[in-house]
Formats: structure tokens, sequence, C-alpha cells
């Protein structure tokens, strides 16, 4: 599929919010990211679970520094996670993969919250999206 970023976003939250609306919270979140990438693929779209991300640093590669939850189409991150609320932490998390990996956009995606909507936030990596 051949899709802008904002197209992929728009897809992903979708499939997110119909994933939530389905399952419910409260599940681990291998079930989440498992559905969520069916879905994802039933959409046509090319997705990697769990994919190895090295570290370049000051001479040193780690090989699998971390894994990224799902990247979809090589272009968008989506990081899930399955607890009652966001920490701070968990979007300077996403911003961190985002430079690490030179993406400019990712979701996260927490199906532990009460609503889709509490639990899904934008994180952008000096992207500007086609308002800007």
């Amino acid at each position: 599929m051949s899709a802008t970023l904002e197209e992929l976003a728009r897809v992903a939250v979708d499939c997110g919010f119909k994933l939530h609306e389905a399952l419910g919270p409260g599940l681990l979140e291998s079930v989440y990211e498992a559905c969520l990438c069916h879905s994802l693929a039933d959409r046509g779209l090319s997705v990697e679970r769990q994919k190895i991300v090295p570290i370049r640093f000051n001479g040193i590669v780690l090989d699998e520094a971390f894994r990224a939850d799902v990247v979809v189409e090589d272009r968008l991150l989506i990081e899930l996670k399955s607890t009652e609320a966001h920490a701070p932490v968990h979007a300077k998390q996403v911003l961190t993969y985002l430079r690490l990996m030179t993406l400019p956009l990712g979701i996260l995606m927490n199906f532990g919250a009460p609503t889709f909507k509490d639990g899904v936030r934008r994180i952008a990596n000096d992207y500007r999206g086609p308002w800007a």
C-alpha cells in the first residue's frame, strides 16, 4: 500500500480503536500487539513486530539495543502499553525511539485505559503534518 504517513496513522488509530472496542482493557500487551498487527496486515500494510533496532554510540554498536513494538511500512512506530494510565516516561520513550530510528511520527497506544481515546497519543519527532 502506498500511503502518506498521515493515512498510515489514521489506519493505525482506526485499527487500535476497533481492537480496544472489541476486546476492552486488561489483557497482556502481547495480545494487543498480535491482534493489532493482524488488523494492519489485513488492511494491506507491511508490519514488523518486535523490530530489533541497533544503537550506535561513541564508536560502539549495540546490535539489539531495543525492540520497537510495531513498525508500519518502515515509517510509523507504534508503541503499545497495557497500563491503567500513561506515565510521562512513556511519551519520552517513544520520542527516543523515533530519534534513534530517524522516524518522524509515532503513536503511543495504551490498551489499559478505560477508553481508547484516553489511551492514544501521537508523538512527533520534528514532524510537521500537512497542516504545517
